[in-house]
């Protein structure tokens, strides 16, 4: 999204950033204090002795995830002269995160092709550098409890980063045994999803940014077929395997309604180099170890 340049106000991102902290703590104080979450797999019961220091601890680690990511846009915006907005942040206490992400707005028009991708893949890897590192914090120490697997509670999923992750840290489990979560593997979990979310390339996400600049003949085409065939595996899969699946609905009418499409840069011919080319694709496949489709079960 981009708008005439005009000087920034702190006022707007400084609200929206205390907001979304005080919602993703109400979520994680909640989050612990209520439920208890359980998966066959890597992530196990929820476990904090203290419903209000789950809370700040997820609201901290959650965030200290999405500031990176954004600052990762915003920083590599600053070091190019691309005027952007500083990062505004989602509050939404009703989602299963506490918050819907964040965004950074740009102003204009001037970014070529080099500085695009620079700018759109700063994000995801700095977020990750963060959310990493919770995970494995989080796993080491997380206990090991004896679950029922015929346990019909809430479960939410794995993405197979965080199971390969909690099999080399934890060892395989069986069944009947699962890991408890932490706030810290909470927000770490919600880190991976986010991110991988948003590597999707179609249109304005970070996806579509980095596949534009590796591709920007073929990019619309790509984008538009995988468009189509999200749809038909949202209807399709919803019909026949799973209605849970139903829930992109939304994101897919987001999407259609941002486009699928991504504008050309400034300069669509200069060349990327070996280095940025390979580190694009290997980025846009974090979204197969990283994703998870029906993240709550």
């Amino acid at each position: 999204m981009r708008l005439p340049p005009r000087r920034t106000s702190l006022l707007v991102p400084s609200v929206l950033f205390l907001a979304t902290c005080y919602s993703t703590y109400l979520l994680g104080k909640e989050t612990f204090a209520s439920y208890r979450l359980s998966v066959p797999t890597a992530l196990g019961w929820v476990h904090c002795d203290d419903p209000e220091r789950g809370g700040l601890l997820y609201c901290v680690s959650v965030m200290g995830v999405l500031l990176a990511h954004e600052l990762g846009h915003y920083l590599q915006s600053l070091r190019y002269r691309i005027a952007a907005s500083l990062p505004l942040f989602i509050p939404m206490p009703i989602s299963p995160f506490g918050t819907m992400g964040a965004v950074i707005l740009q102003r204009d028009n001037s970014a070529d092709r080099k500085q695009m991708f620079d700018i759109a893949i700063s994000g995801p890897i700095a977020g990750m550098l963060v959310a990493i590192p919770l995970c494995i914090w989080g796993i080491q120490h997380s206990y090991i409890i004896d679950v029922d697997p015929a346990n019909s509670g809430p479960k939410f999923g794995t993405p197979l980063l965080l199971d390969w992750m909690s099999d080399w840290i934890r060892g395989p489990l069986p069944e009947t045994r699962s890991l408890t979560v932490n706030p810290q593997l909470f927000a770490g979990w919600v880190g991976f999803f986010i991110t991988a979310l948003n590597l999707l390339p179609i249109g304005q996400l970070d996806g579509g940014h980095i596949l534009h600049c590796l591709l920007p003949r073929q990019a619309a085409k790509f984008a538009s077929a995988l468009y189509t065939f999200l749809m038909t595996a949202v209807i399709f899969g919803g019909w026949f395997y799973d209605r849970r699946l139903y829930s992109w609905s939304l994101m897919l009418f987001l999407l259609w309604r941002m486009g699928t499409e991504h504008p050309p840069t400034s300069d669509d011919s200069i060349p990327l180099g070996w280095g940025r080319t390979i580190l694009g694709w290997l980025t846009l496949a974090f979204i197969v170890i990283g994703f998870t489709p029906i993240p709550f079960q």
